[in-house]
């Protein structure tokens, strides 16, 4: 959420950064219509406790004196009929402007590119030649059905398109792949923790997933309670509504969890296969900063999503986002696309976004930097680190074999109990 001050002090400068994300920036004067209405709603509130206070004192003392104060607890009563509808209007206005608020993305950061779509994202960076076979590669889905351990019709019959069975070495694969993401990260500084797979709607709000991204999340029907779309959520979530102490910095969490997403809008795309499924698993990279140290951290969180691609010798690339194909939270957002054969293109495994304060300002996470400073709002990142099924696609692309075997990156053979070669048996 952005800060009404800010938005008062420098409309012109927010006006010109919206409009970079192709944003209506026409609800900026309505917002500011509804700020102007509630000061002046506060004022007169103010005003009219004022009277209520010098009105009582003044019955006080004629009481005191024997004399009769009828006429003015008349307008005493009058006065709190109007305290009492001014408080009403000023929480409707209040929960308006709010509301407004909630709807306005983030600010841009001034190095990202403007643009409308994906095709404006510029490439900042490249690791690796693309995978070149000796033979026409197969994609994942027809190398996992030949393998026999990837099954997207019974899938579909315990539940539904977008879902898959996973079996055999490539189910000890998506496990292995989980493992090996963690223990990375842990041995970077993050801190593990496991988080619960549903969240009441106040932190998807806290995270910038409500209101309006409604659609693309599952509800538990006849609670407040959602499957989480990333454990971003959770772990954002994790110091809401807390003022707590700089000492507690840095603040860095890893976690894995299945993720769940109705792909609103997504009709007819990656239909087959891992790459767009309504469950799946991911490590998410999350971090709390203090404002100085949030460029430093985006930085270093890139870095990691990397270096783990590169640990297991995927060629891929990093590609900053245009204002245009920016999430709705991210003030800047890198994404990781890892080569893909079949398909001749890099496809997005990762995406690492610099909230700043905006998440802050809805979830309530504030600290100090010492007893006598005032709270602070933090900056919060996110980034997948990585997205595990994205991954073992990656793998069964990249290092598949001629006669239909699959080789694993020798990082992953510790945690895949000797298993070097994934073969049909």
């Amino acid at each position: 959420m952005l800060d009404i001050k800010l938005i008062e002090q420098e409309q012109s400068k927010v006006v010109s950064n919206l409009s970079r994300r192709n944003f209506d920036v026409s609800i900026i004067d309505k917002i500011l219509d509804l700020n102007k209405n509630r000061k002046d709603l506060t004022t007169k509130v103010e005003n009219i406790k004022a009277e209520l206070n010098r009105l009582s004192k003044e019955i006080g003392v004629l009481k005191k004196a024997g004399k009769d104060a009828s006429d003015i607890m008349a307008k005493v009563a009058e006065q709190k009929s109007l305290s009492e509808q001014g408080a009403q209007d000023l929480e409707k206005i209040q929960i308006e402007q709010n509301d407004l608020l909630s709807r306005i993305p983030n600010l841009v950061a001034d190095d990202v590119p403007v643009g409308k779509s994906e095709a404006e994202n510029k490439e900042i960076f490249k690791w690796g030649q693309p995978t070149q076979l000796a033979f026409k590669p197969l994609d994942h889905a027809d190398l996992g059905e030949k393998l026999g351990m990837l099954d997207f019709e019974k899938a579909a019959q315990i539940t539904g398109a977008r879902f898959a069975v996973y079996k055999k070495d490539l189910a000890r694969l998506e496990r292995a792949l989980s493992n090996f993401m963690l223990d990375f990260h842990v041995a970077r500084g993050y801190q593990e923790t496991m988080v619960p797979f549903m969240v009441h709607e106040r932190a998807l709000y806290g995270t910038g997933n409500l209101p309006k991204f409604k659609d693309d999340l599952f509800k538990i029907e006849g609670r407040d309670w959602y499957l989480i779309p990333t454990s971003e959520v959770p772990l954002t979530n994790l110091k809401r509504e807390e003022i707590f102490e700089f000492s507690e910095f840095p603040l860095s969490y890893a976690s894995l969890t299945p993720c769940f997403r109705s792909e609103a809008g997504s009709y007819g795309k990656d239909t087959k296969g891992l790459i767009r499924m309504h469950q799946f698993n991911k490590v998410e990279m999350v971090n709390i900063t203090p404002p100085e140290k949030s460029e430093e951290v985006h930085e270093s969180m890139i870095t990691s999503a990397s270096d783990i691609l590169k640990e297991l010798n995927l060629p891929h690339r990093g590609v900053l986002l245009c204002s245009g194909d920016m999430g709705f939270g991210s003030r800047k957002t890198v994404d990781l696309e890892v080569w893909l054969p079949s398909q001749n293109t890099y496809r997005e495994i990762s995406s690492v976004s610099n909230c700043w304060d905006f998440q802050a300002r809805r979830a309530g996470i504030r600290f100090r930097r010492d007893k006598q400073s005032k709270p602070e709002f933090a900056h919060t990142l996110n980034g997948s680190g990585l997205a595990v099924g994205r991954t073992l696609v990656a793998i069964l692309e990249n290092f598949q074999q001629a006669d239909g075997s699959v080789a694993i990156p020798e990082k992953l053979w510790p945690y895949m109990n000797g298993v070097k070669v994934i073969k049909a048996h």
